[in-house]
């Protein structure tokens, strides 16, 4: 099993405003976004991470994905029976076994932990062009050191890029 980070940031890597907004993601990355956790199948987040989902629009196009959230406290609402609460990253592989890749899409928290325990396989940032002030970062701060090694960049638009990482383990 392959496992994923894939993230839309900011050009200083936020993933989110303060108040949780995330309204300067564009139509187009939402689409790449969409595309790649419904080819996989499935789809890991945090608890913050879900409540803000279940309030996009898009959220619709992820009816048939297996989606797994990561919470220690403070667990969701789950709204669909293919939704399940887990309190460990390990936890949610475990529950995704049967997937050739799996997607982990945050929040900072979630990010930090799978790359901690060294989970990651790969990492998809979509960098959208804006910098926020304040934000979320991609990471919660924390002191860990991770390598990459660039396996591709591809333009997404006339002023998004993707970077495609592989972790060097």
């Amino acid at each position: 099993m392959k496992v994923i980070i894939y993230m839309a940031i900011s050009a200083n890597g936020m993933i989110a405003k303060s108040d949780d907004n995330t309204s300067w993601i564009s139509k187009k990355e939402w689409y790449n976004y969409i595309l790649i956790t419904r080819k996989a199948g499935n789809l890991i987040v945090g608890r913050r991470t879900y409540n803000i989902l279940t309030k996009q629009p898009e959220f619709s196009e992820f009816k048939n994905v297996k989606l797994v959230v990561v919470s220690k406290n403070n667990k969701p609402k789950i709204i669909a029976s293919n939704h399940f609460i887990v309190s460990k990253p390990k936890e949610a592989l475990k529950l995704l076994k049967n997937f050739k890749e799996v997607i982990v899409a945050g929040g900072g928290i979630l990010n930090k932990s799978f790359i901690k325990e060294g989970l990651v396989d790969e990492i998809y940032l979509d960098i959208e062009p804006i910098m926020l002030g304040k934000g979320i970062s991609l990471f919660r701060e924390e002191n860990f050191e991770t390598k990459l090694e660039l396996l591709n960049t591809k333009k997404i638009s006339k002023n998004e890029i993707q970077l495609h990482y592989k972790i060097k383990k």
